[in-house]
């Protein structure tokens, strides 16, 4: 129940982030690793909710994979309150750490509107299988000490909890 959780809690996440950054040509998060990995995706899911804080063009041209991170980390603590969890480094690479990222957008998740439709949970749904989960991604899932794994699992259901209470108010 655990493993089935973790994907829902993922799929809702990931729907929500494909969501808010739709109108970002620049931008298409297919999952939580090499989607992230240019900075783009932290800033326009932050630009789409909070388009005052600062000028996408801006971004998206004039600055590097780093530089778009460390951005995004900084607006995301100074005006949401988000400790920079990630350092930009670890983030611009050809693989990033699933785990850390998923903590780093369910922060967001936290903070930002949590407003998903159905249409964006069956979007998801219709990726490619490849495109959400590696095999490497699938064989670290299956190696995780069973204590990580559930508290990884209440702190996405404790999320979605939120966004749920939020749909029903």
């Amino acid at each position: 129940m655990a493993g089935l959780q973790q994907t829902n809690s993922e799929m809702i996440l990931l729907s929500w982030v494909r969501q808010s950054t739709r109108n970002y040509p620049q931008v298409n998060v297919t999952n939580f690793t090499t989607s992230w990995s240019d900075g783009l995706a932290f800033n326009a899911l932050l630009h789409s909710h909070r388009p005052d804080l600062f000028d996408w063009n801006a971004v998206v041209s004039q600055q590097s994979p780093v530089q778009r991170l460390d951005h995004a980390f900084n607006i995301a603590r100074q005006h949401l309150g988000i400790e920079k969890l990630l350092d930009p480094e670890d983030v611009a690479t050809a693989c990033p750490d699933k785990k850390s990222i998923l903590m780093y957008v369910t922060s967001l998740f936290q903070v930002l509107p949590q407003k998903v439709t159905m249409e964006a949970i069956r979007e998801v749904e219709m990726l490619p299988r490849h495109s959400r989960v590696t095999r490497e991604e699938h064989i670290e899932v299956h190696e995780q000490h069973f204590s990580q794994e559930v508290s990884f699992t209440f702190l996405l259901s404790s999320c979605c909890s939120k966004m749920v209470a939020s749909l029903l108010t």
